[in-house]
């Protein structure tokens, strides 16, 4: 399954659309007033889905990843020199990226490739492709590039 993380042009909070191949909206996140980020995640009939919520007051930027109400776990950015590193709660997944940031690879404990996300360049906004093994993974894995793009934009704030 591929979607299409797009960040709307104008306004005042985050705010992304998220389509599938045909270009239809399966996902619109709106940011909300709060300290830190927190990212509410509506599926395509306006119902809310997850939410993306940053941690404040810690070492390293940390996010927790909630499923509906119910907490599933958090992410967190691992120090590293050259490649970034994020250190997953959530499913026992690892995540990894590329040295400019661009492109992340989700792996299972065992190592199998739960989804691809790569970063398009020369756009207006910050637009990603994310591709998922399995479709029942989608929100998730959604949800880790939601909380690794507010990650990076915190840092070059």
């Amino acid at each position: 399954m591929r979607l299409l993380f797009r960040q709307r042009f104008f306004s005042w909070f985050d705010s992304y659309d998220i389509y599938n191949e045909q270009g239809e909206t399966v996902y619109t996140v709106h940011g909300q007033l709060a300290w830190g980020h927190c990212l509410h995640i509506e599926d395509a009939s306006g119902r809310h889905v997850g939410t993306v919520k940053e941690r404040i007051l810690t070492l390293l930027p940390k996010f927790e990843l909630y499923e509906n109400e119910q907490y599933l776990g958090c992410i967190q950015r691992k120090f590293t020199f050259f490649r970034p590193a994020y250190e997953v709660e959530c499913n026992g997944w690892q995540v990894e990226g590329s040295f400019f940031e661009w492109d992340y690879t989700v792996r299972e404990a065992c190592g199998g490739v739960v989804a691809t996300i790569s970063k398009e360049l020369f756009h207006l906004t910050d637009t990603y492709v994310i591709d998922v093994a399995n479709p029942k993974d989608a929100l998730h894995a959604l949800m880790l590039v939601l909380a690794i793009d507010a990650e990076k934009c915190s840092r070059d704030k």
